[in-house]
């Protein structure tokens, strides 16, 4: 809840406004719910059954190379990702079934993760 209140400050056409912002906070917090960008399905696929697929943002100006969605165990999914960041010589993360890596290292990854027995889908 936000209210203004007149008091004695003096604007540049005579007019008196004193600004007080106020909130009005009840004894119950709410937690905000964000909902996720896919569903983690929790079936466990192998490998040569996955459809990879590349996207590309751009996060504070930097370039990020996504890959995914995986459907591996996540100690395999570590292993392969502290693999590919040693190989590629970058940082990267694994969040919501999707690995991030700094930069732009689509040809690259392609080539790797193929070696490692994933599939794409066509055209990526």
């Amino acid at each position: 809840m936000y209210w203004l209140k007149k008091s004695s400050k003096t604007m540049s056409r005579g007019q008196k406004l004193d600004i007080f912002i106020g909130a009005d906070i009840e004894d119950g917090w709410a937690e905000v719910q964000t909902p996720r960008k896919s569903k983690i399905s929790n079936e466990i696929i192998d490998p040569s059954k996955h459809f990879l697929i590349f996207k590309k943002e751009k996060r504070r100006g930097k370039t990020v190379t996504l890959v995914g969605e995986f459907q591996t165990p996540k100690e395999d999914t570590t292993a392969i990702l502290k693999l590919l960041k040693k190989k590629l010589g970058c940082g990267g993360a694994f969040k919501d079934g999707w690995m991030e890596f700094q930069g732009e290292l689509k040809d690259k990854l392609r080539e790797l993760l193929l070696n490692e027995g994933f599939r794409f889908k066509h055209g990526h």
